[in-house]
């Protein structure tokens, strides 16, 4: 019984996703890809990228594949999802690497037996939820952001116009119904590219366990992030929030 309660939950995510979908068309993908952050040459590079990742895990496990979500910004590789086999998790960002101006692979791919179509209506909920408070929402500028959802951490990715922009984005995502946490890989306009990165083959971003919704303190721009188990992230500020 609970799961038919839910339908009716991925039935409006559906149509909700549609109706933005539809409100974009077509004909405004050029006039976004060049209002985002690097114009239409770093769009058309991270759409290639994005392409030919796609084809290499294809090509190496389709069940794989229909598993995982990616997001490419300015040569940045976001995987999430949930494969129960762990060497599906290795592979799939080894195969991230392949392709010619990918700059840093972060794997938040979680090794767990899928949640079903529950767990697929919440994370679809959350991440429409957010998508709509901050595309009508005048103090952001919601397209040069990515948002994924899985087990419901939100996962954020993109360009901040400035640190007060980002601390509002991660508040509104903190204030839906059943996010456990936010984590944010969303890189401040005019600071450095990531350079020099290696491929991160271990389990990603970092993790709290704290579920209460309590506050956060945001660092500073400049501040380094330290290593999440001995692994290389290199962002201008901290990747996790409370």
């Amino acid at each position: 019984m609970k799961v038919y309660a839910y339908l009716p939950l991925v039935a409006s995510c559906l149509l909700l996703s549609s109706c933005v979908g539809l409100a974009a068309g077509a004909g405004a993908t050029v006039g976004v890809a060049a209002a985002q952050e690097g114009g239409l040459s770093r769009a058309a590079s991270d759409a290639r990228i994005q392409a030919q990742i796609n084809d290499l895990w294809f090509r190496y496990n389709v069940d794989m594949f229909r598993k995982l979500d990616m997001t490419v910004t300015e040569g940045r590789v976001l995987i999430t999802g949930i494969v129960q086999d762990p060497q599906h998790r290795v592979e799939a960002v080894r195969l991230a690497w392949q392709p010619e101006g990918v700059k840093q692979v972060i794997n938040e791919i979680k090794v767990a037996d899928s949640e079903g179509i529950v767990g697929f209506a919440k994370d679809t909920w959350i991440t429409t939820r957010l998508r709509a408070a901050i595309t009508f929402d005048k103090h952001v500028n919601s397209i040069n952001y990515s948002i994924d959802t899985v087990q419901g951490t939100v996962y954020l990715m993109g360009f901040a116009q400035n640190q007060q922009e980002l601390n509002h984005v991660i508040d509104v995502a903190r204030t839906i119904e059943n996010v456990r946490q936010v984590v944010s890989y969303v890189k401040l306009v005019g600071t450095p590219s990531v350079s020099e990165a290696r491929p991160n083959d271990g389990s990603g971003g970092q993790y709290d366990s704290s579920m209460d919704g309590g506050s956060y303190e945001a660092s500073p721009a400049a501040a380094p992030v330290p290593e999440a188990r001995g692994e290389p992230i290199k962002w201008d500020q901290n990747s996790l929030y409370e």
